[in-house]
């Protein structure tokens, strides 16, 4: 409980105004937000009611049409990258997968998706039944390219048929797409030399922009274990441009979970992995979900529509996403 209450420290996430190029589409009657709440101390509350919340759209309070408590069953994907990148460690993705179906509560609804080089597949659908889960991730396997947001958006698509549940998806990933790789290097290339580390605006992303946009409409939160074969400090060659590269991938699995109220994990060693999928459950059971109404629903104008959470208690800290754009 200390370790997780360590991380939800460090995932809160602020309310500042995004760029004006992070231009995510919100359509729908109601807002829905993952809202996570700490003490001082960074422990985890998991015993508020709906009157202990306040919101605000822009400044101004508005009335929670829904509410859901902590303990409240989730639908969740398991997305696992079994692209060439990670064919070396797959037994500890596997192990470490499988504990993490013990860290979850009965009743939650677990979908397992693989992606590679041979595109997406589902390995088990929806199911609650963690014997037939846990072979459907012995099941994976693949090697190849790296399609990612293909992957983010197929799973969001098997979310939508799951009603108005809870919805999460927790992706194991180095990050790094290959389309979307593909793109940075003509971008990065075509840069002057003094250029390269900020030519590349990881937030202007065609592929990015839908998935958020439909995690938005479902109210998912994304949770990315952030593989070290993705980490741009540990490239084995100093190349600026494969680090400017690598650095944008790692900025939109950020950006991924930080815009939906999930949390990103870097994994540091592979052997942390067993440690952190149990901590991600751990998170998710202290998320409280909360739907209101915007003050103009129908005023679909483009512009950015600042979020805040007020908590009864003043010790009390809430997070959630910082806010949408109206289109």
């Amino acid at each position: 409980m200390l370790s997780c209450a360590a991380l939800l420290i460090v995932f809160a996430v602020g309310v500042s105004a995004q760029q004006p190029d992070d231009t995510i589409v919100f359509n729908t009657a109601l807002v829905q937000l993952n809202v996570g709440v700490v003490d001082r101390q960074g422990r985890a509350i998991t015993t508020l009611s709906r009157n202990d919340f306040k919101v605000y759209e822009d400044g101004v309070l508005r009335p929670i049409a829904t509410f859901e408590p902590t303990e409240s069953p989730f639908s969740l994907v398991m997305m696992l990258d079994m692209s060439g990148s990670t064919i070396n460690f797959r037994q500890q993705i596997q192990q470490s997968a499988l504990r993490f179906l013990d860290a979850l509560a009965p009743d939650d609804r677990v979908a397992v998706v693989e992606f590679n080089g041979k595109g997406v597949k589902t390995l088990l659908g929806f199911s609650t039944d963690r014997r037939r889960t846990a072979y459907a991730i012995t099941l994976a396997t693949g090697a190849g390219s790296t399609p990612l947001y293909d992957a983010l958006k197929f799973s969001l698509d098997e979310l939508g048929r799951e009603g108005k549940r809870r919805k999460a998806i927790v992706v194991l990933t180095d990050g790094v797409d290959t389309k979307q790789k593909d793109a940075d290097r003509v971008i990065v290339q075509k840069a002057l030399e003094s250029e390269v580390s900020t030519a590349i605006k990881p937030e202007v992303n065609s592929q990015l922009i839908s998935v958020l946009n439909d995690a938005d409409r479902q109210g998912v939160a994304i949770f990315p274990l952030a593989l070290p074969s993705g980490d741009p400090k540990r490239l084995p060659l100093s190349d600026s441009l494969m680090t400017a590269m690598y650095t944008a991938a790692r900025t939109r699995l950020e950006l991924l979970a930080n815009r939906t109220g999930g949390q990103l994990h870097e994994v540091r060693r592979l052997d942390e992995l067993a440690k952190i999928y149990p901590i991600i459950a751990a998170e998710m059971r202290s998320l409280y979900t909360i739907a209101y109404r915007p003050q103009n629903p129908g005023a679909h104008d483009g512009k950015w529509r600042e979020i805040r959470i007020e908590v009864a208690r003043a010790e009390l800290v809430a997070r959630t996403k910082p806010g949408y754009y109206a289109r």
